[in-house]
């Protein structure tokens, strides 16, 4: 049998005061608690390259995975969730770099930094993760190309830089030169020169281009001589600048 359980009007009035107020204490304590404690965590500066591979036990590959879903989770804090902005870009970037030397075949820094973490509205921020996507195609080009094009319309259509644009564009042709990479990524200099006006440019790239004799596609010979006669077009439609009358 169940021991007989006392009623609630045997506990002494002191003990009830005491739980009122230790749950009032507790209620107070957490509203009055500084910002301090739900303050965003900064971004560190990255660890060496060597101390991580020693703290993975010589696995890169794993070390590398790990860090990453770390780094894209650290916006996510407890009773936080943080813009990008927010973040300090320079540290990013190292960070972003630290996973590319655990495991250069890896692409997902590269995306990352080219279509999420340029989609801020901060030009320097977005300028910061072009240039870092830029220093390392340069490493391999012939595989990280895609993300280098992608670069180029961030800064054509997004960041409304053309010169920017344009200086990503001419260093995405001239160093991915090797045959997997597609002809069109190779022409975007021209197609950038196009958009900006400057066809007189574009239409010389494009005629040496066609001249070379290193477009072998039929399709993209067609492609590319259409391109090139609709730029005659419309350099022939600019009518020349008149000579001012002499005062």
């Amino acid at each position: 049998m169940r021991p007989q359980e006392r009623s609630l009007k045997f506990v002494p009035a002191s003990v009830f005061a005491i739980l009122l107020l230790s749950f009032a204490a507790q209620i107070g304590l957490h509203w009055q608690q500084p910002n301090s404690a739900i303050a965003a965590r900064q971004l560190p500066t990255p660890l060496p390259a060597e101390l991580l591979r020693a703290a993975s036990f010589g696995e890169d590959l794993a070390a590398a995975k790990l860090l990453m879903l770390w780094l894209q989770n650290f916006d996510n804090q407890p009773g936080l969730s943080l813009p990008f902005s927010s973040l300090d870009y320079t540290n990013l970037a190292a960070w972003l770099k630290r996973v590319l030397e655990l495991d250069p075949q890896a692409q997902y820094p590269l995306l990352a930094a080219s279509r999420v973490y340029s989609e801020v509205p901060d030009l320097e921020k977005q300028q910061l993760m072009l240039d870092f996507v830029e220093d390392e195609f340069k490493r391999d080009p012939n595989r990280r190309w895609p993300w280098m094009a992608h670069v180029v319309y961030v800064a054509k259509h997004r960041m409304k830089n053309p010169q920017l644009a344009l200086h990503y564009a001419r260093s995405l042709s001239a160093h991915a030169v090797g045959p997997e990479v597609p002809h069109w990524a190779k022409q975007m200099e021209i197609f950038v020169l196009e958009d900006m006006g400057e066809l007189e440019s574009a239409k010389v790239l494009l005629g040496g281009l066609l001249d070379s004799g290193k477009i072998t596609d039929p399709n993209e010979q067609w492609f590319l001589s259409n391109r090139l006669a609709e730029i005659n077009r419309r350099v022939g439609r600019i009518e020349p600048t008149k000579n001012e009358p002499k005062r």
